[in-house]
Order: C-alpha cells, then sequence, then structure tokens
C-alpha cells in the first residue's frame, strides 16, 4: 500500500510539471506585444486549464503523501473534467484555425493576405467592430509596423530589396497596400498610387497612424498569426494530454489497489487475532 501510495504521489508531481507547459503556453500567446497581446480572451481558456491542473495535481500529491481518501477522490474526479476541458479546447483551436491562408503573389516573397479566405467563429470574432477596434490600437501602439523599417550599408532598402523579404503576416497585412492595388514603393509603409478595386486600397493611407489599420487585409493577417500560434500551442498540448491520461488511468488503478487493501485490512487483522490463542495453547 504504501508503494500504491508513492507512486500515486510521483504521478501527481509529474502532473503538476505536465501543468507547466499549459500555463507557459498561455503565457507565451499573451506576451507576443505584435500578435496576440492585442487578443487577450483567446489565452484565457489554457490559463484556466493550467492553472487547474497544478491545484488539483497538489492536492492529489498531498491525499497520496497523507493518505486521505477525500483529497485523492477529489483528483481524479476534477482531473477527468480537466481532461475533457483540455481534449475539448484542442479540437476547438484546430476546428476555428482550420480554414486560410496567405497567397503567395508573383515576383514577392512575402505573402498577402485576405478576410475572405477566413471563416467561422474567430474570424467574426476578430473582425467585429467592438473587437477590431481594440486590436488595431493595440497593433499601432506596438509599433510593429515602424519596426520593419530597414538599410543596407546605411542606404535605405530598395523596392526590389522589399519584395524580396518575407513579412510576418501582420507586416504584410497591417503595415502595406495590398499588391493588387498596383501601388508605387517609396518606403515600407510610404505607398503611392491610384485605388484599385479592392476596398482595401481606399483604405490604404500613408499616414503612420492610420496604414492599412482598418483593412480586411489586417484582420487576415492577425487571423494567420493566430492560426500558427495556435496550431504550436495545440501540438503541445496533445504530448500532454496524452500523458495525463496515462497518468490518470495509472493513479485510478493504484487508488483502487489501495482501497482493496484498505478494505481486507480488518479481514486480516480478524484472522490474526484467532490464531493467537491456538499459538498460546501449543
Amino acid at each position: 500500500m504504501r508503494a500504491s501510495n508513492q507512486l500515486i504521489g510521483l504521478l501527481n508531481f509529474l502532473t503538476f510539471l505536465l501543468s507547466i507547459p499549459i500555463l507557459g503556453g498561455g503565457i507565451w500567446l499573451s506576451s507576443r506585444a505584435n500578435n496576440t497581446d492585442c487578443l487577450k480572451f483567446l489565452q484565457w481558456p489554457l490559463i484556466v486549464i493550467g492553472v487547474a491542473i497544478m491545484v488539483v495535481s497538489l492536492a492529489g500529491f498531498a491525499g497520496a503523501c497523507y493518505r486521505n481518501t477525500f483529497l485523492m477522490w477529489l483528483y481524479l474526479f476534477v482531473m477527468f473534467f480537466i481532461i475533457a476541458a483540455l481534449l475539448g479546447f484542442i479540437i476547438f483551436a484546430f476546428v476555428v484555425t482550420d480554414k486560410g491562408s496567405g497567397r503567395v503573389v508573383s515576383n514577392r516573397n512575402y505573402l498577402d493576405y485576405y478576410l475572405q479566405d477566413y471563416s467561422g467563429w474567430l474570424e467574426k470574432r476578430v473582425a467585429s467592430d467592438s473587437y477590431w477596434g481594440k486590436i488595431s490600437s493595440c497593433i499601432r501602439d506596438s509599433k510593429v509596423c515602424s519596426k520593419t523599417g530597414r538599410s543596407v550599408g546605411g542606404v535605405a532598402e530598395t523596392p526590389d530589396m522589399f519584395y524580396m523579404r518575407k513579412l510576418s503576416p501582420i507586416e504584410s497585412g497591417c503595415c502595406k497596400p495590398p499588391t493588387e492595388c498596383g501601388f508605387v514603393y517609396e518606403n515600407e509603409t510610404t505607398w503611392n498610387g491610384l485605388p484599385g478595386t479592392n476596398p482595401d486600397c481606399t483604405r490604404w493611407s500613408n499616414d503612420q497612424e492610420q496604414l492599412c489599420y482598418q483593412c480586411d487585409s489586417c484582420k487576415a493577417g492577425v487571423l494567420a498569426t493566430l492560426k500558427k500560434s495556435w496550431r504550436k500551442v495545440s501540438v503541445i498540448n496533445i504530448v500532454v494530454l496524452i500523458i495525463l491520461v496515462i497518468f490518470y488511468v495509472i493513479s485510478y488503478a493504484a487508488f483502487r489497489n489501495n482501497r482493496r487493501m484498505d478494505n481486507d485490512e480488518p479481514y486480516g487483522e480478524a484472522r490474526m487475532t484467532k490464531a493467537q490463542p491456538s499459538m498460546i495453547q501449543l
């Protein structure tokens, strides 16, 4: 029985350690100043699940060390729902980031992004007026576009050099007009020309406080960034989920073994009590 308790305690300690990558994934999403820091509602599910696993693991660890049946039952009961919630979050993350990607542009090394390529809950959430006002303001305050400027040997970048750059989705969608507008490059955030048929062409402004922050391409760039970030975090969560399920099954089996041994103990003591008088008579 002591060995079973030690096993349960060890597994709970390892579960506690596994909660760190989940919590870290949520914090990582919230700490990317140029990207998802502007979407704080998206990382909270991960942070809540990570903290919950930490707390429940500590309860299970204490229950194993002190042989507290209530804490062990609480650990097994709550952990079941946490595993289900983590599984649901992983499925949700893959579903809402299923559609959309950047489009290849002729004679350009960067991609262009279009809002119509995305759909579903995440697209509606990000593109809604109530959220986009906060998101665009956050992107503007992060100064991501002003940081795109480069020089070679003190000389400003030429158009051909800029076209061969690999821009992030935010830089491509928010800091320049769509390529189909046909604007002439002056520098990374200054483009001139007659607006094309794409509505984003008329939304573009050389005002450094405006740029393409109200463009659909900027919203698409944010969605592309979210898709990439969530997919990375989801891969880690899948690995953690598999390990959690294995640990949970082993912990449950060890706990049942403890319960069975506790139930058998009075019967064993009774047999010893009956055997002692016979031994005295001998």
